[in-house]
């Protein structure tokens, strides 16, 4: 994580109006040293995970109410501070009216803040998708996604900015990986994109970056917007994407919370899966399918597979066959999504022909699937399109020869 220095951060925060400057508000104890009212107060270089730290929507109840009685209050009093943030989108501690003003003084001068993302940018697609550019305080980007299906409102939020896992055919996957997000930079996304555009029914963890690899700020943001004492979003509403970290599969499987599991798979043989999927080298596709099974073992839900489909690479009649084969004895249903292109990657999308023609080799073998059609790729915001536009993606594209 990089270093900032506060003093940097004050002015920027400073620079943006009222609103933001009580963000950052350092504790008086590690970082000032002021002789007097009337002296140059200065500040030593901390990391920004310690600022970010004290970060009120960065925490469950459960942590709100700790700290709470750390400072000598009754614990009862979490549960506002939760709410007023998480269901009433409260920007600063002095909106938290149940707590007294005194009480809210002593929280900002532990340095206690409520963060917030900014949007630097939102584009609309004709077919109604939305995609929000968020800032956030160190001054990287994240993208975020709206699609609208009838009354069905879902959020694609993002994880990390960047990535490390490199597919292939993946736009994020070409910008360099900056740093994992705060539960609080995830659930925020949703907070401001619902204030903006209207109630959100269901969160997919399918944006930019490996949600598993972001293990501890995923769930922790799972299990903040399912409470209901905040957005009480329905835990069969949430689903937590991954492109095959199999240990963390696992542990997923031994939350006291488990969100719907959609997992990237793509190809139907380990040669082929580790050409497109670096990570399939690590976990190949035995071992990721048997963490599958202990999850779904463990959780009695089916599972999503998401298979982007690639002209000429993986999309014949005898892939479908193959992925019939692997999926047997797996209650799960496949999403076939068309490639969607981006500068970064020289690939071709199979056609709504061949796609159908797949789907039928799949369905006749009684696996569920549905052909996700294509929605926001005209302001990149489709599957796999999410970073095109941001900087250090590569316009001279990745190539893999066809089988």
């Amino acid at each position: 994580m990089q270093s900032v220095h506060i003093q940097r951060i004050m002015k920027k925060n400073a620079a943006m109006g009222p609103k933001k400057q009580s963000q950052f508000k350092p504790n008086s104890n590690p970082i000032v040293n002021s002789k007097s009212s009337n002296s140059t107060v200065r500040f030593t270089s901390v990391k920004l995970s310690e600022i970010m730290s004290n970060d009120l929507k960065d925490k469950t109840l459960k942590e709100l109410e700790q700290i709470i009685a750390g400072l000598g209050q009754k614990k009862y009093l979490a549960k506002y501070i939760f709410k007023f943030i998480h269901a009433g989108d409260a920007a600063e501690i002095s909106q938290i009216t149940p707590l007294s003003k005194t009480f809210r003084e002593k929280f900002i001068e532990h340095g206690y803040y409520i963060s917030q993302l900014n949007i630097l940018n939102k584009l609309t697609d004709k077919d109604g998708t939305v995609k929000y550019v968020f800032g956030l305080d160190d001054g990287n980007r994240i993208e975020t996604v709206l699609l609208l299906d009838g009354k069905r409102r879902t959020l694609c939020v993002s994880t990390q900015a960047g990535c490390k896992m490199g597919c292939l055919f993946c736009a994020t996957g070409k910008i360099k990986f900056r740093r994992n997000l705060t539960a609080g930079e995830i659930v925020d996304q949703i907070n401001i994109v619902q204030k903006d555009s209207g109630r959100i029914s269901n969160i997919v963890y399918m944006g930019m970056g490996e949600p598993l690899e972001n293990y501890d700020s995923v769930v922790k943001s799972v299990k903040i917007l399912n409470d209901p004492a905040g957005r009480n979003i329905g835990i069969r509403h949430i689903t937590v994407s991954t492109c095959g970290l199999v240990p963390a599969i696992k542990k997923l499987a031994y939350e006291k919370l488990h969100p719907r599991l959609a997992i990237s798979l793509n190809a139907p043989t380990d040669d082929l899966r580790t050409r497109l999927m670096p990570i399939n080298t690590k976990y190949p596709i035995a071992k990721l399918l048997d963490a599958v099974k202990i999850y779904q073992l463990k959780v009695k839900e089916r599972v999503t597979f998401e298979y982007v489909m690639i002209k000429g690479l993986n999309d014949s009649l005898l892939h479908a066959r193959l992925l019939v084969k692997l999926l047997r004895g797996i209650k799960c249903n496949v999403n076939l999504i068309e490639y969607n292109p981006h500068g970064g990657c020289k690939f071709k999308g199979s056609g709504l022909e061949k796609i159908s023609r797949f789907a039928e080799v799949i369905e006749e073998a009684g696996i569920e699937n549905t052909i996700r059609l294509k929605k926001g790729s005209s302001i990149f915001a489709a599957c796999g399109q999410l970073g095109a536009n941001l900087n250090n993606v590569s316009s001279t594209g990745d190539s893999i020869r066809h089988e």
